[in-house]
């Protein structure tokens, strides 16, 4: 081949590649990228619930769908109000065949949406939370929040359904791709409490260990999605209001004319939605005469959302002459605040490893102990613990607040001995008043922080922020890491990058395989001709002589 054909049949073939690349960006253009959020998947006591798989790579398709329509290969893409529960439970019952569920979230409104736009997203995201939880699912699910870009998606995906044909790979449409590696067990999952003291004064002469109250919140959380259980009231609340109350009698203690004669024990536990197991491993490390010093304990358990009500749970019955001093310095200060607390009285079964409240753990270990809620009743196993409805939203500073003033002034009096006298001890405009910012700011942090406790390392930054804060205030701070002991057993993959692509139907990549195929033969032909001549190419394809005639 001569220099000048060499180089025109370079040029031609980098032309042909050239033309093979802008195709495949042409098509590729139309790819997005989101995050979203795996359903949870966990086993109990050996019995595998969630999502037991990740990788998605599926056409999407949308409701409503078309009679017989088969999903089997296909990702359902709906809005969370337009998924309808009953389509879900048929699904999972019959153990029809779905290629992957991804539902959309709604976004924060704020004060646009009304209070029954509210009140029925919550109630949806509660009973899907349920449903998904607690069964199950042997395709990928996955949470996305709701924008404009998912708003274009479900049009375009409308658009190719309206036609009356399904998306796939004959029709085109649009393709969700989820590559993921196979979720693996966290192993050896840790739990982490941290304590922290304010020594009680002592007199002189006084050899005797001073009595204790303990204020005791879980600061973890579980929900269907881990990445987005963010528990801002279950049990963000109950960490914020603490957190208040140690910095209100720090100042308090710091001064030894108004140290009180009692010592007060913080501790922030872990393991609440799994029966507590973070108190239950965190009293049983405590000395025998540690625990025998504790006067009563008050475990704080989601009192971010109440306005008049609150109960105060307790094991031992209200007639108890202890339960009731307590119960009446908590409503002599909520009768001055105008709020009702009331109380509710809940036998527990040693037998019985189910633990509804956190108190029930300290009644274990024979320790006066209660809860402060604004929920009347005990939450059923793994619900109201930071689901996909708790978040910032649902939580109202002022309901802290007031949560942090009813519980200071009660042990104010309590420690004091002002029952019976009207003085606020954390009086508002005082140097001892409670600090709405410092509310605000750390319920903002956690409304933005995911608690999952099998994915929170003992070295995570969140409980090293916890136990910074604590040791400002108190004293003789540590985490005390454990392994989580029970029936349970997580698997990872918990958030992963959603892919979105446009594709053509497989009428147009044939179209386009024929357009390049006959590229590339005229582009043969014409580098033999210019090369090599027209009579070589005429040999190319002309017929071979048989071996009979090649024999004569």
């Amino acid at each position: 081949m001569s220099p000048s054909g060499e180089l025109l049949a370079s040029i031609s073939s980098a032309l042909a590649v050239a033309f093979v690349f802008l195709a495949c960006v042409e098509l590729g253009d139309a790819a997005a990228a989101v995050s979203v959020y795996r359903l949870i998947q966990y086993d109990l006591a050996g019995a595998p619930l969630g999502s037991r798989a990740a990788v998605l790579n599926h056409h999407a398709a949308v409701l409503p769908l078309p009679a017989g329509a088969d999903l089997s290969r296909s990702a359902l893409v709906a809005p969370l109000l337009d998924l309808p529960l009953s389509f879900l439970r048929e699904y999972l019952v019959e153990k029809k065949q779905l290629g992957g569920l991804l539902i959309l979230l709604p976004t924060n409104q704020g004060d646009k949406d009304s209070a029954d736009d509210k009140g029925q997203v919550k109630g949806v995201l509660t009973e899907l939370e349920k449903l998904l939880v607690h069964e199950q699912v042997p395709y990928p699910v996955y949470f996305a929040l709701d924008d404009d870009n998912f708003g274009n998606l479900l049009a375009d995906i409308h658009k190719i359904a309206s036609s009356g044909q399904p998306a796939s790979a004959t029709t085109g449409g649009y393709k969700l791709v989820v590559s993921s590696a196979e979720p693996r067990k966290v192993s050896s999952p840790t739990i982490s409490n941290i304590q922290g003291w304010l020594p009680g004064l002592k007199g002189e002469g006084d050899s005797e260990q001073l009595p204790t109250i303990a204020i005791v919140a879980n600061y973890d959380t579980f929900g269907a999605a881990p990445a987005l259980s963010l528990g801002s009231d279950s049990n963000g609340s109950g960490v914020v209001a603490l957190l208040e109350i140690a910095r209100l009698f720090s100042r308090l203690y710091s001064n030894p004319k108004t140290r009180g004669k009692y010592n007060i024990l913080f501790g922030l536990t872990s393991g609440g939605p799994y029966n507590y197991n973070g108190t239950s491993k965190w009293l049983r490390g405590f000395d025998q005469r540690v625990r025998e010093s504790i006067d009563y304990a008050i475990c704080l358990n989601s009192v971010g959302s109440w306005s008049n009500d609150l109960w105060m749970h307790v094991s031992k019955p209200p007639e108890n002459p202890y339960i009731k001093q307590i119960f009446e310095e908590f409503s002599d200060v909520s009768k001055e605040m105008g709020v009702s607390v009331g109380i509710k009285h809940k036998k527990i079964n040693v037998s019985n490893p189910r633990v509804a409240w956190e108190h029930e753990q300290f009644s274990r270990f024979r320790v006066t102990a209660l809860t402060l809620s604004e929920m009347s009743t005990p939450p059923e196993f793994l619900e109201s613990t930071g689901g996909l409805h708790d978040t910032r939203e649902s939580t109202d500073v002022e309901s802290v607040i007031r949560t942090v003033r009813l519980v200071s002034e009660s042990l104010a009096r309590h420690i004091y001995g002002l029952r019976g006298r009207n003085i606020d001890v954390f009086a508002e405009n005082s140097s001892l008043a409670i600090n709405p910012r410092y509310v605000r700011s750390w319920l903002d942090l956690l409304s933005r922080t995911p608690r999952v406790a099998p994915f929170l390392q003992k070295n995570d930054p969140f409980i090293a922020a916890l136990k910074k804060e604590l040791s400002e205030h108190t004293s003789d701070v540590h985490v005390q890491s454990d392994a989580l002991e029970g029936m349970f057993t997580f698997y990872d993959t918990t958030k992963a990058t959603l892919n979105v692509y446009q594709v053509a139907s497989v009428t147009f990549d044939l179209l386009f395989l024929l357009v390049l195929g006959s590229y590339l033969i005229v582009l043969f032909c014409f580098l033999v001709i210019s090369t090599r001549g027209v009579d070589d190419l005429i040999n190319i394809f002309r017929r071979p002589p048989s071996r009979k005639l090649k024999g004569a």
